[in-house]
């Protein structure tokens, strides 16, 4: 007898639904699984087996095959544990009801008992644009999916399982319970918590404004200084004043943690922008994405929140070079011989470095820490083409001592996070008028658009002729500077670029300029 239900595989981070058909026939006995499947799915054949007769079911020995359709689709994983063995039970009759409406999903254990599985939340939203009508999945992947058809206003069910048998009595009509809700506005309406407020950093305002500056129109920051100087604490402050997350950027950066099942249990919609902070060993495919199995890359966790790079220099330089593309695309291409996935790559590039090998550039007596050469050769890990797409460039000194033992108390996050929110909104509200579909930061314009709005008077133009021409810059850290004068000019509230905006966004150029006086 042939038995016909939908499960789902997931490709980069969307949803492609799955046809599992299941055909019981006589014959000698085996199981055989066909529609590309890979190594999980095929070693499938005992968990399910084994965990059929321990819920308490009797199989007779017949011939199995189960097909995943469309054939050309690679299907990886094991969520296609439980699909698999229902289908089984639907064509020995075992289990009655139909599935045209539902979508099945989960891992089997041995004793039938339904472990958590990847990829809920784009599985949901793909199940509402196909019609169906229900979905049976991990109880603890439940209100994950739920999340999504409360997005989509879709008319779904959702139900979380947590044995073989429980979800046998659910398709019998032997059990009834309600389906799993969740109210999205309650997620959104706790405050969130941050580990550090720019109220407990000491000094450095210089760093704080382009800290302000950066987030409030998005823009890529390197930060130089000595160890000690505060440069990683302002990075891990800077969450606090970014702008809190709408809805449809927490929907996209959530499918992307739910595939690479990063998705906190507790948690089933991320209301936070990430901030992701990789070792400087990480490796080219752990930054970008890929692998034998193409998983997100930390730049992909990091889509609509900041990716750190501590200690700049020390991460090798063909990992630098990679993050070129999805700094400017603003997405990863992944290419392999069957397939080419492509993930969202919208992050903010926050750097630290230390302006010599030694640390420090000079000691207390004014002498360099390391020969002219050496970091000459340390500063050239980091690639022209590769500055040229980060916008500001500061220099963060060693806090003084005076400073450090101040009693004042400095400005909160969320002070500074009140005028930040301001500029976006003049920022969303600049693209929104000129119907510029996709862009919301002054850090997304091309040229076209930096053309638009950020015109400049004929002194001001000359002044940043004059910058170019000293500072030997390129086409690029041109539109780069007129950009970050744009945000300058949105925080402050005015309308056009002002000579003192533009002359503060030439100042964010530090390793465009002679700075490095040995």
């Amino acid at each position: 007898m042939l038995s016909k239900l939908s499960a789902a595989s997931i490709v980069g981070i969307d949803a492609v639904r799955i046809d599992v058909e299941t055909n019981v026939s006589g014959g000698i006995p085996s199981f055989t699984v066909v529609g590309l499947p890979d190594n999980a799915i095929r070693e499938s054949r005992e968990r399910i087996l084994t965990a059929i007769r321990n819920s308490g079911f009797d199989l007779p020995p017949k011939k199995v095959t189960v097909n995943l359709a469309p054939a050309d689709i690679r299907k990886e994983g094991t969520a296609f544990d439980l699909p698999v063995a229902i289908g089984l039970l639907g064509s020995l009759e075992l289990v009655k009801r139909k599935f045209d409406d539902t979508l099945i999903m989960g891992e089997l254990a041995l004793d039938g008992s339904i472990r958590r599985v990847n990829g809920a939340l784009p599985v949901a939203i793909m199940a509402a644009k196909e019609n169906i009508r229900r979905i049976i999945l991990p109880l603890a992947n439940a209100p994950e999916a739920a999340v999504a058809v409360s997005a989509s206003k879709a008319d779904i069910d959702i139900y979380g399982v947590e044995t073989l048998n429980e979800t046998a009595a659910l398709l019998n009509g032997n059990e009834s319970r309600p389906p799993i809700e969740v109210n999205v506005a309650d997620l959104f309406a706790a405050e969130p918590e941050y580990p550090v407020d720019f109220a407990d950093i000491k000094g450095q305002q210089a760093a704080k404004k382009a800290l302000e500056i950066a987030a409030a129109g998005a823009h890529n920051l390197l930060m130089i200084g000595p160890p000690g100087s505060g440069k990683t604490m302002l990075a891990k402050a800077l969450p606090g004043i970014l702008p809190p997350l709408g809805f449809e950027e927490s929907l996209e950066t959530t499918k992307i943690y739910s595939v690479a099942n990063l998705l906190d249990k507790d948690r089933p919609l991320m209301v936070t922008r990430p901030f992701r902070n990789p070792h400087h060993t990480t490796s080219n495919v752990a930054l970008i994405g890929g692998g034998t199995t193409a998983k997100p890359g930390e730049v992909s966790l990091a889509h609509n929140g900041i990716l750190f790079l501590d200690e700049l220099p020390e991460f090798s330089r063909s990992a630098l070079e990679v993050l070129r593309q999805p700094l400017e695309d603003r997405e990863v291409t992944v290419s392999r011989i069957s397939v080419t996935t492509r993930y969202p790559a919208g992050f903010m590039l926050v750097a630290a470095m230390n302006p010599s090998p030694a640390g420090a550039l000079k000691d207390r007596d004014g002498n360099l820490t390391a020969a002219p050469q050496q970091i000459q050769r340390y500063l050239s890990k980091i690639s022209g083409p590769l500055l040229d797409r980060i916008d500001i460039h500061i220099d963060v000194p060693k806090v003084e001592n005076t400073e450090l033992f101040s009693g004042s108390i400095a400005e909160s996050s969320r002070e500074i996070r009140k005028r930040v929110i301001r500029a976006r909104e003049i920022q969303n509200r600049r693209f929104t008028e000129a119907a510029c579909a996709g862009i919301y930061t002054n850090a997304q314009m091309g040229s076209k658009l930096i053309r638009k709005f950020c015109a400049l008077s004929p002194e001001s133009s000359q002044k940043l002729m004059d910058a170019m021409n000293m500072l030997n810059l390129s086409a690029r850290a041109h539109d780069r500077i007129l950009k970050v004068s744009r945000t300058i000019a949105d925080l402050d509230g005015s309308g056009t670029i002002e000579m003192k905006h533009l002359v503060q966004g030439i100042q964010y150029r530090n390793l465009d300029r002679e700075f490095w006086s040995f």
